[in-house]
């Protein structure tokens, strides 16, 4: 029996948010080790290829990575890794272009490139997953994308948001869990879901249920850890997706197409 981690993914197996197509052959890329889970996260090779359109296939993509003007950056840093997993709020660059992208999800459960602007690109969002005490009473935080952040605010508890600069990694400002101010939803049924935090029911031994209310006026409940905060009150601090975050049944897009058709 083989031993160690598997380096290989069927296609039928890749995560339904990569929107890989049924008949592109046998395998999918991989995502290596990095700062995201697999599940969670979308290979460079992805995004440049099926996403951004930049290369027609693998090779190609690995002339544009390999170029040594470095030409894609991942929250600053350049990446080379084909297979290097981007993860939500990741923000890419892409030097010859001079485009920025942010990832995120839409109310599909999609990976979504959000262009942004210079000024937005500055700074990414990052959810604290934990908050300990390290060697020599050092306090520490982790978040959601791998980091370790020493010596933060003691108000930033689990749970929070917290607005990072990307050139330094230094915490700019912070957003608590707190009812009243804008979420999204990360993972389960609703993913991609943005609304207002209204109330948290608190379940010992069990999971917090959150509910929340969008912009339409439709609620929806979930579990606490699949919410991200985004915004203080309903302002939101990044770019949204071309949705809003608003869920739509067919029915609903269909009509919003139609609309959209008659005023072209």
């Amino acid at each position: 029996m083989a031993r160690g981690p598997k380096k290989h993914l069927k296609r039928v197996f890749a995560p339904r948010a990569w929107m890989l197509d049924k008949l592109g052959g046998v395998w999918a890329p991989r995502p290596a080790q990095g700062p995201h889970k697999l599940r969670e996260s979308i290979p460079l090779t992805i995004l440049i290829q099926n996403r951004l359109k930049y290369a027609l296939n693998g090779r190609e993509v690995k002339m544009i990575l390999n170029d040594k003007e470095a030409n894609v950056l991942v929250d600053g840093r350049v990446r080379r890794d084909e297979k290097f997993p981007a993860g939500f709020q990741d923000v890419i660059n892409i030097k010859k272009t001079g485009e920025t992208f942010r990832v995120l999800y839409d109310t599909q459960g999609k990976f979504v490139l959000r262009k942004i602007k210079q000024e937005e690109a500055k700074f990414k969002l990052c959810k604290v997953k934990r908050r300990e005490m390290g060697p020599n009473q050092v306090p520490y935080v982790v978040t959601h994308d791998g980091r370790t952040i020493r010596f933060p605010h003691p108000d930033i508890g689990i749970h929070d948001t917290v607005k990072v600069e990307i050139e330094t990694g230094k915490i700019l400002d912070f957003i608590k869990f707190h009812s009243g101010n804008l979420v999204m939803a990360t993972s389960g049924n609703n993913i991609g879901r943005v609304g207002v935090l209204t109330s948290r029911d608190r379940h010992l031994g069990g999971f917090d249920i959150v509910h929340v209310l969008d912009s339409r006026g439709h609620s929806f409940a979930t579990r606490i850890g699949n919410m991200f905060v985004i915004g203080k009150g309903k302002s939101p601090l990044i770019s949204l997706p071309k949705d809003d975050g608003i869920y739509r049944n067919p029915v609903e897009k269909k009509q919003g197409d139609a609309t959209q058709k008659k005023k072209k």
